[in-house]
């Protein structure tokens, strides 16, 4: 029996979106489903229902760039609670610790610097880690033991911004895949010696997307009510800007997409080129392929059918 083909519209590119506060990015993902019927549909990067800002939405083949859009760097600005530590390390958990210490513009500068470069830290109990095949939050959830093994994470920047008033502090942070900032505040708050939790976060950035392009869901639905959400859609490639890039004759698109092999002069190739890299294979300003560079032969790695 023929497998039944699986309903929706073929829409490809990228959406940003601006999550608000109360939503999780998965519940994001279904709402952009349901309104757009795209026939396939992902994220590049889970935010807490907590946080609002970045979350990029991939449609169709973009989704087969998604994992280079959660490897890039991410831009966060957020607020601390000094004096209460949470079972979530943010406004969401139950308060499991108290203190009535609170740190001086002085003390929080000078215990940052332990927290930048390439750093140790344990996950959050309440996070999507996965330990023996179940995610942390939902153990945790059930009121059953979590224990998370500490794994390196990348901060290029965590800067002081400003304190609204003794309870609270204002902070940016740049950093890599798989950091929490919930994890960065709980640890920053116990080396300070006064506790502290996420009160607010926004994220500003995921590798290529801003928050300055990012649109409100209301925003989303008033594009789709005027058939005009070409206007917002990001190509595909978006999410692969910093890869090298080779503009492909159709012959040799042809020759990619049916999975064979072509040869190339490295000198044609747009961006820093090692041997094994990945380059972005291009024809008339679309994705062809992702291909893998190898003594002078470019092998598909993924198809694109665009």
């Amino acid at each position: 029996m023929a497998r039944a083909r699986r309903k929706g519209r073929p829409i490809h590119g990228w959406l940003v979106l601006d999550k608000p506060a109360g939503m999780t990015s998965t519940e994001m993902v279904g709402r952009v489903r349901r309104l757009t019927q795209a026939l396939k549909v992902g994220h590049g990067g889970t935010l807490d229902p907590l946080a609002t800002g970045v979350l990029p939405i991939a449609l169709g083949e973009a989704t087969k760039t998604v994992a280079y859009v959660m490897a890039g760097r991410k831009r966060y600005r957020f607020t601390a609670r000094w004096g209460e530590a949470r079972t979530t390390d943010d406004a969401e958990g139950e308060v499991i610790g108290t203190s009535a210490e609170r740190p001086t513009a002085a003390a929080i500068e000078a215990a940052l610097a332990g927290f930048v470069g390439a750093i140790e830290q344990v996950p959050p109990q309440f996070a999507a880690v996965k330990v023996e095949g179940e995610r942390a939050y939902d153990l945790a959830r059930r009121g059953e033991a979590v224990v998370l093994a500490a794994r390196t994470v990348e901060v290029d920047r965590f800067a002081l911004l400003e304190q609204p008033d003794d309870d609270h502090a204002v902070f940016e942070v740049v950093c890599g895949r798989g950091t929490y900032v919930r994890a960065l505040i709980r640890d920053l708050g116990a080396r300070l010696g006064c506790l502290g939790h996420v009160a607010a976060l926004r994220r500003l950035q995921v590798g290529p997307f801003l928050i300055e392009s990012a649109l409100s869901p209301g925003a989303l639905e008033q594009l789709l009510a005027d058939d005009a959400l070409p206007q917002a859609l990001l190509p595909v490639a978006s999410a692969l800007g910093e890869l090298p890039a080779l503009a492909l004759t159709e012959p040799q698109a042809h020759r990619l997409r049916a999975g064979q092999t072509i040869r190339v002069a490295p000198g044609l190739v747009v961006g820093a080129v090692h041997e094994d890299a990945t380059i972005r294979a291009m024809a008339a300003g679309q994705m062809v392929a992702l291909a893998r560079l190898q003594g002078g032969e470019l092998s598909p790695l993924r198809v694109f059918n665009l």
